[in-house]
């Protein structure tokens, strides 16, 4: 996994446990990509101060996922959703030939319920 879709996705789940002063600093890094010294300029730290609290931060939230494997999960489901729709679109592609109206409707209802159990992640 790339690493700003890692340090986002670990921001996404875990961020809210961090300090209001760390989630700061590490959303406009991160996030808002500004660099070290933009940031240490608007904060009044040194750029090697923010360069730790980064450091520090990325600790953090990798330690949480360790214990948690809150996004290890969430990919996984990511991964099963993909493959419940080439299924669904492989049968419905099939069905287009055969016009089975009854069995086509059911699987429109899994794709939604697969979509749906995503969104609510």
């Amino acid at each position: 996994m790339k690493d700003i879709v890692r340090r986002t996705l670990l921001y996404d789940f875990y961020g809210e446990l961090l300090t209001d002063h760390q989630k700061e600093v590490y959303t406009d890094a991160v996030l808002n990509d500004l660099s070290y010294s933009e940031i240490a300029d608007e904060y009044g730290i040194s750029r090697q101060g923010v360069y730790d609290l980064i450091k520090r931060c990325d600790a953090i939230l990798e330690g949480y996922e360790s214990k948690l494997l809150l996004i290890d999960r969430f990919v996984a489901v990511k991964e099963k959703q993909k493959e419940i729709l080439g299924i669904c679109n492989d049968m419905t592609n099939y069905l287009d030939k055969k016009a089975d109206a009854p069995l086509k409707n059911d699987i429109e209802k899994i794709i939604s319920i697969t979509e749906d159990i995503i969104n609510d992640l």
